[in-house]
């Protein structure tokens, strides 16, 4: 029996994409073009560099980014300074003292009080001297005027020598300069964006603009989590979790005693430490004990409303700062303590951290 016989056909000089239109949706020619632009991408790189596709159905060497959500709990080998924003979850907290009693009764206008925040996000570290004057370089070209520069004893510092008014100005020009729409206005109708003078401010909180954390949402993540402990880490506090000046006669000041040799050489002094030089709290938030103190939004006066999203008093005349610094003893680094000044007042141990909405 004979096998049938099979004709092939061979078509010469026709380019392949004359036959082959399209793969998908994407053109031969897009598709040749590709994998051209693949192979010269990752022979031009090290073995293992990745290659992205953009929207045109082009090739390149070059990072793949993305964003997570959470503590961030588990993962390793990310510096600190690599970590920028945090969520912090929406739910209840008993904001407040909730130690009670012996030395931890010096704090005033803080009886505990259930309070519930929204979810947000809030920066993982201070904000250092160099993220500062990223933003303010280019603010100041942009019709924002600031009375202090901002100083730091290097970039990876935090920023200090920061008022409340500064801060928020520069919460409102990171947003304009990542495209966001602003948080902070001079008017009560949210038209006129706050960037220059220090007047009365008016916040729109239904944007997820950049802006200082209110006091609820502070001491919210401040406790990472826990429940009834004095310091974002737990009960006791040593020179090992927070820049900070130990002294004696408290029960749970561990020490050593004097300012931390990790900001000033010898301990001779006090003087801030690198942002994220110490363990992260349970949210994965650094030094929010120590190092500079946080301004936040609100105004002092009175004992906390608690409640839903409080936003502090409608009027006043200093606004709260949190979570002391290097010259301050362990009381000012526990998670009740409620300090205040007056917003134009500025020195070495005041900075801040930044926070967001999350708007649907």
């Amino acid at each position: 029996m004979k096998s049938a016989a099979v004709k092939l056909n061979v078509v010469s000089s026709v380019p392949l994409t004359a036959i082959v239109a399209s793969v998908g949706a994407v053109s031969a020619a897009n598709v040749a073009a590709g994998a051209n632009l693949a192979n010269t991408a990752t022979a031009g790189n090290a073995a293992g560099t990745l290659v992205k596709r953009d929207a045109s159905g082009n090739f390149a060497a070059g990072t793949i980014t993305g964003a997570f959500t959470g503590t961030g709990a588990g993962l390793t080998g990310i510096p600190a300074s690599a970590v920028t924003m945090v969520l912090i979850p929406a739910g209840a907290f008993t904001m407040g003292n909730v130690v009670g009693s012996g030395s931890d009764s010096d704090i005033t206008n803080a009886a505990p009080v259930s309070t519930t925040v929204s979810a947000f996000y809030m920066d993982a570290n201070l904000v250092s001297l160099s993220q500062w004057q990223a933003v303010y370089f280019w603010a100041t070209s942009h019709s924002y005027t600031f009375v202090h520069a901002g100083l730091g004893k290097a970039a990876n510092h935090p920023v200090h020598s920061v008022d409340w008014y500064d801060c928020v100005k520069w919460c409102n020009a990171r947003s304009e300069q990542a495209g966001i729409t602003p948080v902070y206005y001079t008017d009560d109708g949210f038209t006129s964006v706050y960037r220059t003078g220090e007047g009365t401010v008016f916040a729109n909180w239904a944007t997820s603009g950049y802006r200082l954390p209110t006091e609820a949402e502070w001491e919210k993540a401040a406790r990472g989590g826990l429940s009834g402990q004095r310091f974002p880490w737990g009960d006791t506090i040593s020179q090992n979790l927070a820049n900070y000046n130990s002294a004696t006669g408290t029960t749970y000041d561990i020490g050593p005693v004097g300012f931390n040799a990790i900001g000033s050489v010898g301990g001779t002094g006090p003087a801030t430490s690198p942002v994220g030089s110490f363990a992260a709290n349970g949210y994965g938030l650094y030094d929010m004990g120590g190092n500079v103190f946080d301004w936040c939004w609100d105004w002092s006066g009175g004992a906390y409303a608690g409640g839903s999203d409080p936003h502090g008093p409608a009027s006043g005349t200093y606004r709260v700062v949190r979570g002391g610094n290097a010259n301050n003893n362990a009381t000012f680094c526990r998670c009740a303590n409620h300090n205040n000044n007056n917003p134009t007042y500025s020195n070495s141990g005041y900075g801040f951290r930044v926070a967001r909405s999350v708007v649907p």
